[in-house]
């Protein structure tokens, strides 16, 4: 008798559903979008692709591009938004700054435009048809070997 393999171990938890975890992503920078245009921001473009990852959404504030990190959590406990946007780390900063060079320089926009990144951190309460938001302007400096000229 043939011995049956074993069955694979499958953790509990968010990412098992790849499909959620991507529905849940989507469904935040729908909300960080309307979120800024709320405050006269005009959004430019959502899920830019980059080689390395993509940049979440590119806004004008004035003269100024803004690149957002979209940082969300269905955690509802009391230091859950400061959690989120600490989880943009120095490893990431690098990456959103290598895409944003990457950008600016296929777009001929390289020392022309101001670029300022920030980070919104979104908590989604137990059925709440909104997200609770915390706005960080100026979250991070450009880092890593291309760093920008002030």
């Amino acid at each position: 008798m043939a011995a049956t393999p074993p069955e694979p171990v499958v953790e509990p938890g968010f990412t098992r559903w790849p499909w959620y975890r991507r529905w849940f992503g989507r469904r935040s920078e729908r909300a960080a979008a309307r979120y800024l245009r709320s405050l006269r921001f005009r959004v430019l473009a959502a899920n830019v692709s980059d080689p390395t990852g993509e940049l979440d959404l590119l806004a004008l504030d004035g003269e100024t591009l803004v690149v957002v990190e979209v940082r969300s959590t269905a955690s509802d406990r009391e230091n859950a938004l400061e959690e989120t946007a600490a989880s943009v780390d120095l490893r990431k900063q690098r990456k959103i700054t290598g895409a944003t060079l990457r950008f600016l320089a296929t777009r001929k926009l390289l020392g022309k435009i101001a670029v300022r990144f920030d980070v919104l951190a979104m908590s989604w309460p137990a059925h709440a048809r909104e997200p609770v938001v915390k706005h960080i302007r100026h979250a991070f400096e450009a880092t890593g070997k291309f760093q920008f000229f002030s």
